[in-house]
């Protein structure tokens, strides 16, 4: 039913894997990628040299800039999925102007194009948790050196309050909302997937953004890590295979997902806080970790928990990666790929 997909965003972490699973099924995959980040090139000839597909389309554009190589795109897919976005916090409170132009007004370009396409393509849109704010009213207690909810054993739901929170949280809230409106308002097929941390291969992640890639990475090339906080917070993480497999489930039933918001994360059985990570590198790369503490960042939340109960009950999706098996596959793929993080500078 749906063979030509379009991946906005396709050269970075989630977009490459995603299109590295369509490509290996068969599917017709078009990416549109500003190739703005460290990583897109090397991701694209991964991609090429691992298929040699005549599947694949590559259009170089800029969901800011070009209208006309966006709509060209979008009117040749079935399905579209945008993971397109400037992802880091602290980059938003120093340039908000730029976290906008690319996560609010981009998105709206997306969604314009789709609307006056005559395809009627399905998207689902990478939005995140961070939508909900600091949530300052839920309390928080330290359980087993580790910063838990009181009350919440299932972390928090799709029905809670926005409060955006840094101009981060404003830019992809507003594109969240724009993603569900238009489905309201103009019958377009949309899904709105708020993500808690993703993490897995081809991520070359940061010290200010994709803290599970970074801590690895750091870790095992021998370089000191700065905690912010005091380590005790906690996320749910999300291995990329899982999240992959949730954008095609959610596509496929698409009756039951469109218009519809899901947290999508690990869920309350795939937390893991910051220390807990790096006592387990230790352990899984034997060796000794250097790390040292400083002040807590803006808008970091001291717990974030996805309740993930309605993607399992509408659309019959849920994580089997654990945590403790993805940061291994993590591991794995890092070390087979130390010369890489060298060549990007990445540390």
């Amino acid at each position: 039913m749906f063979n030509k997909f379009l991946i906005i965003g396709g050269a970075g972490f989630i977009g490459a894997n995603m299109a590295d699973y369509l490509l290996a099924h068969n599917a017709s995959v078009i990416i549109f990628d500003n190739l703005s980040r460290r990583g897109t090139m090397e991701n694209l000839r991964w991609l090429q040299k691992k298929h040699q597909s005549k599947n694949l389309e590559i259009i170089v554009g800029d969901i800011r800039l070009d209208k006309q190589k966006l709509l060209a795109a979008v009117a040749k897919a079935d399905a579209i999925y945008h993971f397109a976005a400037q992802v880091a916090v602290t980059f938003s409170v120093t340039d908000p102007y730029e976290d906008f132009t690319i996560n609010a007004l981009g998105t709206f370009n997306v969604l314009e194009a789709i609307r006056q396409s005559d395809n009627n393509p399905i998207l689902i849109f990478a939005s995140t948790n961070k939508v909900y704010g600091g949530m300052e009213d839920i309390e928080i207690v330290e359980r087993n050196n580790r910063h838990e909810y009181k009350d919440l054993p299932l972390g928090i739901p799709e029905n809670r309050l926005l409060d955006f929170h840094s101009p981060y949280g404003c830019s992809k809230g507003a594109a969240d909302q724009y993603v569900r409106d238009y489905s309201r308002i103009y019958g377009l097929r949309t899904v709105v997937f708020r993500q808690s941390c993703i993490y897995g291969k081809r991520q070359f992640g940061i010290e200010d953004q994709g803290w599970v890639a970074w801590f690895t990475i750091a870790s095992a090339l021998g370089r000191p890590i700065t905690i912010y906080g005091d380590g005790k917070q906690i996320r749910d993480v999300l291995y990329i295979d899982d999240l992959v497999a949730a954008f095609l489930q959610a596509t496929k039933m698409i009756d039951k997902t469109s218009g519809k918001i899901f947290n999508i994360g690990g869920g309350p059985q795939n937390t893991m806080s910051l220390l807990e990570l790096i006592d387990y590198l230790k352990t899984l790369l034997n060796k000794e970790i250097h790390y040292s503490f400083a002040d807590w960042r803006p808008g970091d939340q001291p717990v974030y928990v996805s309740d993930i109960q309605k993607a399992r009950k509408e659309f019959g999706w849920e994580p089997t990666i654990s945590v403790k098996q993805g940061v291994a596959e993590l591991a794995s793929w890092v070390n087979r790929n130390k010369n890489l993080f060298t060549k990007l500078k990445i540390v």
